[in-house]
């Protein structure tokens, strides 16, 4: 409970102010029968022994108008003043509820999203998306709801009840006890609806997320789906989710009916016994006709907010649930717990010393007891099977893994020391399936930086040989690539990539396999001008492609998370191997298509 409750505190003010004028409310609506009560009994029959609640100066003012229609004028200017102010303490209570909703909301959103963006890697590799959304939008939304209005509304019922039951037992304490008769029932009820509407909302928040996960996968994947004519499909696939959706719901929308349906016949079974009882006791003098007129209208007071008893109760259920779901996140520790102190100057020399790494899943090692050094400056190509280690290695180098065993140094100062932040900055990796907002091109490039200028812009991008590809565009930089770059191919996403990441000029820089979309003359193109324009840049090449990492100055071959092989490509093309293997498949090919091309130039 206190998770829920913590996010009410720093509005301490204005909890106090919506607190005082939740309970001014039912107190200042308490008079209001009694200005009817005087009305009938007071003016219209005369009846000298008729006792009011209302404040004697008020009472004194009113019994100064000897003539009847005159008293009664003024009692309705006093009423609708009355409730002119009742109006501006209802609309001030509102806004203030407006105000710590929202503030607490606000205060949620950027506490979750701020601590999202500080989780590992590993977390956000297996959350389902769907349902993370529905945590940061849906789940805040029943928070603020019944922290700014169930819970004050649990204050208003208190302070109906008393208020209530104070003006019934000043008209007769034994109709007020018959108006209480319901009162048992409906805490009763209350209390067997809260326990099972917080079962079944705890459910349907699961199967929620589901559906809401298949939805985001299909929209995002909507290209593949329809490569693969596959639409009947992922239709079927949503429709279970929503059919389990619907049923959870509609069990959950039929415990609210039997509740409420029975809630209701009991009140009008309550109201006919009050006036029943009224009725009586009028006929034995007990009770006027201003007092059963005031008892019904009381009846409101002391019977529907024990119904909305249910409604607090149950949305308590919703609260908590959503609460806990909130501070899951909360809880996890963000990856910059363990951090680093030390910015030391990047310059690109990088080795490793027996390092080895897993998975917390799993007991094998991805990689395993792993040596090879890379010198500033170089061009060092990585390559293997898929599965031997890789991109692991691309993901230990800016810390979004951690390895297990051994010592990784950059510049002779050991990798876990260095800061995160400063190390990202100074090592940038380029993903193989880049990642592009729905922005311009020129906005997506200066995404790290909006202050680049267009004249750096455009360097990095002919750099990345993609400069011609965007002028030929009708917008040119201004482009819009769409949701995740959809209006460009797969080449020029990953060009644009390569340049947003050239205009930060990073000393080292990481190709994870980020040159498989672009054809082999273009990669040559790339990785020349890389070296034309920055001769001190150090760049890791991880690909499957043998013609990219033959021109690099070092190739390290993984097998099974083990380095089985470091040189050259003149020296490992001579030498039995996995390269060599590659090498005589791949490097047949390439001879092979270059003949082809010559015969046909020559033609």
């Amino acid at each position: 409970m206190t998770k829920l409750f913590k996010w009410a505190k720093p509005y301490k003010l204005i909890i106090f102010l919506i607190l005082l004028l939740t309970v001014l409310a039912p107190l200042t609506y308490s008079y209001i029968p009694q200005f009817i009560k005087y009305v009938v009994d007071i003016i219209f029959k005369g009846d000298p022994d008729s006792k009011v609640t209302l404040p004697k100066v008020v009472v004194d003012f009113f019994a100064s108008f000897q003539e009847p229609l005159t008293a009664v004028l003024w009692v309705a200017i006093f009423l609708v003043i009355y409730q002119f102010i009742r109006a501006i303490l209802l609309f001030l209570n509102g806004y203030f509820k407006g105000k710590l909703s929202e503030g607490i909301a606000y205060d949620m959103r950027t506490m979750l999203y701020s601590h999202i963006q500080d989780l590992p890697v590993s977390y956000h590799n297996n959350v389902d998306t769907g349902d993370l959304i529905q945590r940061c939008t849906s789940d805040i939304d029943t928070i603020k709801s019944f922290l700014t209005n169930q819970l004050p509304q649990l204050l208003y019922i208190v302070a109906s009840l008393a208020t209530g039951i104070y003006q019934m037992a000043f008209i007769n304490v034994e109709l007020m006890f018959i108006t209480l008769a319901i009162v048992p029932f409906s805490l009763v009820s209350s209390i067997f609806y809260f326990r099972y509407v917080k079962r079944k909302f705890n459910e349907l928040e699961e199967v929620e997320a589901d559906m809401t996960t298949v939805l985001q996968e299909n929209v995002n994947g909507v290209r593949v789906v329809k490569a693969f004519a596959k639409e009947n499909y992922e239709i079927g696939r949503f429709d279970k989710q929503n059919q389990r959706f619907r049923d959870e719901s509609k069990k959950l929308n039929k415990a609210m009916a039997i509740y409420w349906g029975i809630s209701d016949g009991v009140v009008g079974l309550q109201y006919g016994a009050t006036l029943v009882a009224a009725i009586f006791f009028a006929r034995d003098g007990l009770v006027s006709s201003g007092d059963i007129i005031a008892s019904l209208m009381y009846i409101s007071m002391l019977v529907y907010p024990i119904r909305g008893l249910g409604r607090i109760i149950g949305d308590f259920g919703k609260a908590i649930v959503a609460s806990n779901r909130a501070d899951e996140i909360l809880s996890l520790e963000n990856e910059y717990i363990y951090d680093g102190e030390l910015k030391p100057k990047i310059k690109g020399n990088i080795e490793f010393k027996n390092v080895s790494f897993k998975f917390p899943d799993t007991d094998k090692h991805l990689l395993d007891d792993v040596n090879f050094k890379i010198n500033a400056g170089e061009t060092v190509a990585i390559i293997g099977r898929t599965g031997s280690g890789k991109s692991t290695i691309a993901n230990i180098l800016v810390r979004m893994y951690e390895y297990d065993q051994g010592k990784i140094t950059i510049d002779g100062v050991e990798l876990k020391e260095i800061d995160k932040h400063h190390l990202r900055r100074n090592v940038g990796i380029i993903l193989q399936d880049p990642f592009l907002y729905a922005k311009t091109i020129l906005e997506n490039i200066r995404i790290a930086d909006p202050n680049i200028s267009e004249r750096k812009v455009m360097m990095a991008t002919k750099t990345a040989a993609v400069h011609d590809d965007i002028v030929n565009f009708y917008k040119g930089y201004n482009t819009l690539v769409g949701e995740k770059g959809v209006t460009l191919s797969g080449g020029q996403k990953q060009r644009v990539s390569i340049a947003r990441m050239l205009v930060l000029e990073k000393p080292i820089l990481i190709f994870d396999d980020s040159l498989s979309a672009v054809d082999t003359k273009t990669d040559v193109r790339i990785r020349n001008a890389l070296k034309e324009n920055n001769k001190n840049l150090t760049s890791i090449i991880i690909t499957h492609r043998i013609t990219t990492a033959k021109e690099a100055d070092k190739i390290i071959v993984l097998e099974d998370g083990k380095v089985s092989q470091i040189g050259t490509h003149d020296e490992l093309s001579q030498i039995p191997g996995l390269y060599k293997t590659l090498w005589d498949i791949q490097g047949a090919l390439e001879e092979e298509f270059t003949m082809t091309v010559k015969k046909k130039e020559g033609e």
